[in-house]
């Protein structure tokens, strides 16, 4: 199964696509063809995406991409890697709005083999041949084009390319921060939201999603309520650090250049050792934005104690493919992302059906001491955590018998180590009452993230009946 999440239902995002283009123009013109219009016998399977797209002249150029590389082959004239056609396919996939069907293994049609096949067996052999578009084979216009990433030699200055954009960007971004702290905070409320989203724009041209994430993340804060200037440089300072970091990559250890590549946008496959485990999946919940939905599903080894994230997407208003219960354990296994404190993984294959859960996390399993953690143990977790990814937002900890308390300064998870505020999400959520009901003054075990904003309940366990699981998210 590939790592890439396709065969689990994960569909790139549309700048993700984008960042692909080697250039402004291929960008424009691969955008144009995003749309169902100039496209027909459109498929996927597995990790192999395929469609006809009407040019220029009476047949339709075959366009074929393998996500695993990704490696891309058309029959169009461009010489260009990926070509426009190849973009708009993507992002026709991306979208997900069942234009390219989801078939079955098998399903991919004979003019795109001969070019598949060739890049199996160059892989198989260890040759540079992968990405040899097929003569006669895709299409009907002749060879398609080379395919960067199947050359080194290609993919080196294709990565060069983009990391000179980005290092462009996060210059050009450093200097917005200067100009907003010199001309003073205040005036980010003036300015309104119009110049930050102009600013985003200009990151996704450098092919940084991750900048352009930040910057969006930034331009929502003035005005947001009391104390939106002390959020907004504390925000402007970790990105501010992100951009320095970018600049500095050479000199920072593996681990935390990963974290920089992540959070700049640069997407890296699940290259970690399988982990085959019962994994117990605690919690599922969704994001929504204008334009994607977010699902994250919190897992726990019974077997190996780990902590694992599996993250996917959906189009706006659709929910992902991938969907797990809480209170479940499934068989399979696993391969995590690279970065530090990087708890991110990708479900490479499951083993069988899910069972319900018999309890908490630990409970009855091999590593049961060594589950839950007091308040101060997480607040600490999340510390050493933040050395690591000082972007970090949160770190999952499962909490052992806390009380929820309502104070005059807020809400709080209480234990005998200390106490734990409830982070505004958790505060608008009605999840909150379903925990002081489950809790009834009593202490409960409590899963979900501590990060700097206080701390997230997604699932509890009551003493009472510790084989439900309550969802809180």
């Amino acid at each position: 199964m590939s790592r890439t999440g396709v065969r689990m239902g994960v569909r790139w995002t549309s700048e993700q696509v984008l960042a692909l283009a080697s250039d402004e123009t291929s960008r424009s013109a691969g955008g144009r063809l995003g749309v169902a219009g100039p496209w027909s016998a459109t498929g996927c399977s597995g990790a192999v995406v395929w469609g006809r797209c009407k040019g220029s002249g009476s047949t339709p150029y075959g366009t074929v991409v393998d996500l695993t590389g990704p490696a891309f082959a058309c029959d169009c004239p461009s010489p260009g890697s990926p070509c426009k056609h190849a973009l708009g396919l993507l992002l026709l996939w991306a979208a997900d709005d069942g234009t390219v069907a989801t078939g079955d293994e098998g399903d991919v049609p004979e003019w795109a083999e001969p070019w598949l096949t060739a890049r199996r067996e160059g892989a198989a052999g260890g040759g540079a041949g992968t990405g040899a578009g097929a003569a006669g084979g895709v299409g009907a216009g002749g060879a398609g084009p080379p395919s960067e990433p199947a050359d080194p030699e290609a993919a080196r200055r294709r990565a060069e390319r983009r990391a000179a954009r980005i290092t462009a960007g996060a210059r050009e971004l450093e200097q917005r921060l200067a100009d907003l702290v010199r001309g003073g905070l205040a005036s980010a409320e003036q300015e309104g939201y119009g110049l930050w989203e102009e600013t985003a724009a200009r990151m996704v041209d450098a092919q940084a999603p991750g900048l352009a994430a930040r910057v969006r993340e930034l331009g929502a804060i003035p005005g947001s309520g009391p104390g939106w200037p002390v959020r907004l440089l504390e925000e402007c300072a970790l990105t501010h650090l992100l951009d320095r970091a970018w600049l500095s990559l050479d000199r920072l250890p593996p681990g935390l250049a990963a974290t920089v590549r992540t959070r700049v946008g640069l997407t890296a496959p699940a290259d970690g050792p399988p982990v085959r485990d019962r994994w117990q999946v605690l919690a599922r919940y969704d994001t929504a934005d204008a334009k994607l939905t977010a699902r994250r599903i919190w897992l726990y080894g019974r077997e190996s104690g780990r902590t694992a994230l599996l993250l996917s997407f959906g189009p706006p208003g659709r929910a992902p493919g991938l969907d797990l219960p809480a209170g479940t354990v499934l068989d399979a296994t696993l391969a995590g992302y690279p970065g530090g404190a990087q708890v991110r993984a990708d479900l490479l294959e499951q083993h069988g059906s899910p069972v319900p859960a018999t309890g908490p996390p630990g409970w009855g399993s091999p590593r049961t001491e060594s589950v839950g953690k007091t308040t101060a143990e997480a607040i600490a977790a999340y510390g050493r955590a933040l050395r690591e990814d000082p972007w970090l937002d949160a770190v999952p900890a499962t909490l052992a018998a806390v009380v929820p308390v309502a104070t005059g300064t807020g809400r709080l998870l209480q234990d005998g180590a200390g106490a734990l505020p409830l982070s505004p999400a958790a505060l608008a959520r009605p999840g909150l009452w379903r925990l002081t009901a489950l809790s009834g003054g009593g202490p409960v075990t409590v899963f979900g993230e501590c990060g700097h904003q206080g701390f997230t309940p997604l699932a509890a366990w009551s003493p009472d009946d510790p084989t439900e699981t309550v969802a809180l998210a």
